[in-house]
């Protein structure tokens, strides 16, 4: 049985583009949860823009990089408390002030910032800067 994560090939897909030069990148299949963390990331201005062409079966992302050093997925999904966003923020991202986490709560897909703001634990999902 082959077990594929598509998540973390399309985020590895836009690091490859942005290494070589390419500042959009295509990516398919699409599915709601990469949605939603491109929706996160183009609020944070690392993505400017994306579009899905549902023309191609399995829609087809394409995707305009911005201001990105750097993502990648989270494997595992570690569990994160209300109160323990700090320890994976000093694992992940390269100083406090630069990157955000993406966490999954019962509230949707957010950053590490707005959990700590709403109070809300979760599942680590990726971290990008």
């Amino acid at each position: 049985m082959v077990n594929k994560d598509n998540l973390a090939d399309m985020l590895n897909h836009i690091v490859n583009c942005k290494r070589v030069g390419k500042f959009t990148c295509n990516f398919s299949p699409a599915n709601k949860l990469m949605l939603d963390l491109l929706e996160v990331m183009s609020k944070k201005g690392y993505i400017k823009e994306f579009k899905v062409s549902k023309e191609v079966k399995g829609n087809e992302l394409e995707i305009m990089i911005g201001n990105l050093n750097y993502c990648k997925a989270i494997k595992p999904r570690f569990n994160v408390k209300s109160d323990g966003h700090d320890k994976f923020v000093r694992r992940f991202l390269p100083s406090r002030n630069l990157g955000i986490l993406i966490v999954s709560t019962s509230k949707g897909l957010i950053t590490h910032d707005e959990a700590i703001e709403r109070r809300l634990g979760g599942k680590l999902i990726a971290f990008c800067y």
